[in-house]
């Protein structure tokens, strides 16, 4: 009888041990189905300054003429420390003219009169004027003139305008102008589009896809085992010592 105490008094002293919650060391206050922990985190605060130019990138535009004009050539954009230097190479034009010349929104010229470019390039939101004028648009360039056979070589430069920095003009249009750009709202008076580019990065290249794997060799043909080679198997196996 008193062995049958003990054993009962030992048993009951075993659950209660296994009951009692086990103390992890953590500080914890739980509400309803929610944890809390008291922690302290650090929040690291960045401020975003001016985006800077790629100084040393280069950009070109291939100008194609719009339906019903010859104007074409080509103008290369290259990044300076502080100021994007703008060549304008361009021939089929009148002897002397002068023509507005300006970045435009969208770099698309598929419509045949050069509008798929959208409007002048304008992200600051600022009124027309021509460049030596501020504000202005961040497309407006100005003008260019040809020479006696009509022909345009010209080197401008423009620090409001960049290659991967502030006002980028990377993948926007660019518009030759019949007439020229006289400053007037809204956008200089420069009538008809009669060339349009689109400026690229230079040196960039289609994706090249990726072809499809080849696939897996399959594992070589197992032969099948005759009923004498299973039988020459069987002698082998009785005479092996």
């Amino acid at each position: 009888m008193n062995r049958a105490r003990w054993m009962i008094l030992l048993a009951a002293m075993a659950v209660g041990c296994a009951t009692e919650p086990a103390d992890d060391g953590t500080d914890e206050t739980t509400t309803g189905s929610e944890t809390e922990t008291d922690t302290e985190t650090d929040v690291e605060v960045v401020r975003e300054g001016p985006a800077t130019a790629d100084v040393g990138a280069r950009a070109v535009a291939e100008m194609a003429p719009t339906e019903g004009n010859s104007a074409s050539g080509t103008v290369v954009f290259r990044q300076g420390d502080d100021s994007l230097q703008v060549s304008v190479s361009l021939t089929g034009l009148e002897a002397g003219s002068v023509h507005g010349f300006h970045v435009h929104e969208t770099g698309d010229c598929s419509a045949p009169d050069g509008t798929s470019a959208g409007g002048h390039y304008n992200p600051e939101g600022h009124t027309h004027a021509l460049p030596d004028e501020r504000p202005r648009h961040a497309g407006d360039m100005g003008n260019v003139t040809a020479d006696d056979e009509g022909n345009v070589e010209a080197t401008l430069e423009f620090d409001n305008i960049s290659l991967g920095g502030d006002n980028p003009v990377e993948d926007r249009g660019l518009i030759l102008h019949a007439s020229p750009d006289d400053g007037g709202q809204p956008t200089g008076n420069a009538g008809a589009r009669i060339a349009c580019g689109v400026i690229a990065m230079d040196g960039e290249t289609m994706a090249v896809p990726t072809a499809d794997p080849a696939p897996a060799a399959a594992p070589p043909a197992r032969r099948s085992v005759t009923a004498e080679e299973e039988s020459a198997a069987d002698d082998e196996e009785e005479m092996a010592p």
